[in-house]
């Protein structure tokens, strides 16, 4: 692809707005439809992000959406219980799919998704904004080259409380409600950067009356022998913090599922390899600007995988999300919480 690519966001909600938001500073990308299941919420939604060429084409049902003969690709940002359903509509129809993070409610359904994408030959990325993150990428290359030290210990943590009402998606099991698909996640899929894909994970977990995990703990053993220790919670406010424990020093990364920065502090001589002493700071950056939120490089790494013909990220590679896909469907086998998809 060479001219500019047009996007179409499938749901109106929270997410969506900004997402829209951040795509209006993705070079190459243009927001050219919105669709909802009523005329009204996607109209309202196109009039709130209007670009250069005026408002975008607003549709009342998904199916008119991944018809729009303006749209290649089409941003997923449903509840996770229907995203199969709706990258479906969209592969049939023809349009590449940037779907919302977790890619499904399970492993099996994940991997029939990415089996419909290699059958229609579309190009498919969960929009796990964290693994595209300038700083994440940084900080993971430099881990890989061994600028730290040997990574030992890892923990992120991620919760907030939520006030809502039982038929809330985050609190409603029938849209694939709970603490570890929400919220896990992004500690989960932190792990994986930083460390490798895990060996072995154990989980407890708070659960509520509907059975949906309100708070759960996972310990994990990665490669090498490093260990993790990872929370969500829907109950509380946690640090959102995340920090990595080395055999040179610490690495603390603030809000680590969209940063501004991360900071290692050694403890040993030129433990960072950039010749600084025992207590002195090394701030890691990212190579390239955070393009809004942190949507926007999501958005970019599609438009750059698009232009290249490619079918997957490197950064968000099938197998890295089926990884995760698996994992979250072991440690919800552990905690006792199960969706009508488990069924299927």
């Amino acid at each position: 692809m060479t001219h500019t690519i047009g996007w179409g966001i499938l749901a109106a909600g929270k997410i969506a707005h900004s997402f829209a938001r951040d795509l209006a500073l993705v070079p190459g990308a243009t927001l050219a439809a919105v669709g909802s299941r009523r005329a009204e919420s996607a109209r309202a939604f196109a009039d709130q992000h209007v670009g250069p060429s005026g408002p975008p084409a607003a549709h009342g049902s998904y199916e008119e959406l991944v018809a729009d003969p303006g749209v290649d690709v089409v941003y997923v940002a449903s509840p996770h219980a229907l995203h199969l359903e709706h990258a479906r509509l969209a592969f049939e129809a023809g349009k590449h799919v940037l779907c919302e993070k977790p890619l499904t409610l399970t492993g099996a359904e994940a991997e029939a998704m990415v089996a419909l994408a290699r059958e229609h030959d579309r190009f498919l990325m969960e929009a796990m904004w964290t693994a595209c993150h300038p700083v994440v990428r940084r900080l993971r290359a430099d881990l890989a080259v061994g600028r730290f030290g040997t990574p030992r210990q890892l923990h992120a943590e991620l919760g907030f409380r939520v006030d809502a009402g039982p038929c809330d998606r985050l609190l409603d099991p029938t849209l694939g409600a709970g603490a570890l698909l929400d919220m896990g996640v992004y500690p989960l899929t932190f792990a994986h950067l930083m460390l490798g894909e895990a060996e072995e994970l154990h989980g407890t977990a708070v659960l509520s009356e509907g059975g949906i995990d309100l708070d759960v703990a996972i310990t994990g053993r990665y490669p090498g022998g490093a260990l993790a220790t990872l929370s969500a919670s829907m109950t509380s406010w946690s640090s959102r913090s995340a920090s990595i424990a080395t055999d040179r020093g610490r690495i603390d990364v603030a809000s680590f599922h969209h940063p501004t920065h991360a900071v290692f502090t050694p403890f040993a001589d030129r433990g960072s390899g950039d010749r600084v002493g025992p207590g002195e700071r090394v701030v890691v950056e990212g190579d390239e600007p955070v393009l809004g939120g942190g949507y926007g490089n999501e958005a970019a790494e599609v438009v750059r995988c698009l232009r290249a013909g490619l079918r997957e990220s490197p950064l968000v590679p099938h197998a890295q999300t089926l990884a995760l896909m698996r994992q979250m469907d072991e440690v919800r086998r552990q905690v006792g919480v199960r969706y009508a998809a488990d069924e299927r």
